[in-house]
């Protein structure tokens, strides 16, 4: 049961899943909202220009039907008499089908937004197969088709019904009119039969759109599997990940302990923890830490230090402090800056001591660590 679970699309698209739909040219659309909107410009279009049209037409019609004794008689003239008349209404009409052609290429940006892809264009021999085919004819998507196209069909028979028998005396009585009435009335007819068919359509655009965008998502749902095996490549195998941290840390740790013999000296638990400081007064507003380390590391520690012959100093409590408040490269807090202060102090004394002799420097004895900066103190508080 859980398998079978595991294999039932029952998680919604990730973000990476629809990503790649849309790299595939695979977006909602909905055509019904389309036409409908494609439709709603050319009646509101027809509208605006009605009066532009109407006079472009008359004047075409008048120029056209009036044919001269030498266009009657030369072929050529009239071919160009009937070519001017065509480019004529071409122009007229231009700024009707540009807008046209804008609102064609814009409206299904609306539902799915803008997307380009070359897949698109790619041929898919599965679309040869008849067996395919078949399948599609008998599937959901071909069946809600068909409810969409009888219910369009229906409505615009309806509609167009309606309008030509409201206006049915008036085109009978269109051979009768004169010119210009019967241009303006069939123009009104037009644009009131493309308004009315339009407001049927917007019915059908409201209730195709969050279809298609529900079709669209639960198409691309996922199975728990498909999830589970896409964060592993989104993020990495997890034993991989574990292995390069690993191996990261391992690096970290060999740059640390190559920082080592450029200590100032080394302050111990003195087996627990191990800290590494060092200062430079022209590059360093601070001492700061370049090494730490608990229990196996801090024995590496002070290994290395014992093989450079850095200073090695038993403090327990600056120790834990250091270990627990810093980070390597850090500036030691302000609060142990006393501590750190009579210990480098003493280092350097220890230094030239060694280097020019005189008088044996005191190691120095109760630091003054806060409590508060000590992880053993503050717990047991």
């Amino acid at each position: 049961m859980a398998q079978d679970s595991d294999l039932e699309k029952t998680e919604q698209p990730t973000p990476r899943r629809i990503e790649k739909a849309r790299g595939d040219g695979d977006v909602p659309r909905s055509r019904e909202f389309s036409t409908c909107v494609v439709l709603m410009t050319g009646g509101l279009g027809l509208m605006m220009l009605s009066g532009r049209l109407n006079q472009a037409m008359l004047s075409n019609m008048s120029s056209n039907l009036r044919v001269s004794r030498e266009a009657a008689f030369d072929f050529s003239l009239l071919l160009s008499k009937i070519a001017n008349g065509i480019l004529d209404l071409l122009i007229a009409f231009a700024p009707l089908v540009l807008l046209l052609l804008i609102v064609i290429v814009g409206a299904p940006v609306l539902v799915g937004g803008w997307n380009f892809s070359n897949k698109a264009f790619m041929p898919k021999f599965s679309k040869l197969n008849p067996l395919n085919g078949i399948k599609n004819l008998f599937s959901k998507n071909s069946l809600v088709e068909l409810v969409k196209a009888v219910l369009k069909a229906t409505l615009v028979g309806t509609v167009s019904y309606m309008v030509m028998s409201h206006d049915f005396d008036i085109i009978l009585s269109l051979a009768t009119q004169p010119l210009e009435t019967g241009i303006a009335q069939v123009d009104g007819i037009l644009i009131k039969g493309f308004l009315f068919i339009v407001s049927a359509l917007v019915l059908i655009a409201l209730i195709d759109v969050p279809y298609q965008r529900w079709n669209y998502t639960n198409k691309l749902k996922m199975t728990k599997e498909e999830v589970k095996q896409e964060a592993k490549e989104s993020d990495g195998n997890p034993q991989i990940k574990g292995r390069i941290r690993q191996q990261q840390r391992e690096i970290a740790r060999r740059r640390m302990m190559s920082e080592i013999p450029k200590a100032d000296v080394v302050i111990t638990n003195p087996t627990h923890y191990a800290v590494a400081i060092k200062y430079d007064d022209h590059s360093m507003g601070a001492p700061r830490v370049i090494a730490k380390g608990a229990d196996d590391i801090a024995l590496k520690i002070r290994e290395i230090a014992s093989e450079h012959k850095v200073p090695t100093l038993e403090s327990p409590k600056l120790a834990r402090a250091l270990f627990a408040h810093t980070e390597l490269g850090d500036e030691i807090p302000q609060a142990l800056y006393a501590a750190v202060a009579e210990i480098l102090a003493y280092i350097f004394q220890l230094r030239h001591y060694k280097t020019h002799g005189g008088y044996y420097p005191d190691m120095p004895n109760a630091l003054d660590v806060p409590d508060a900066m000590d992880p053993h103190l503050k717990g047991a508080n």
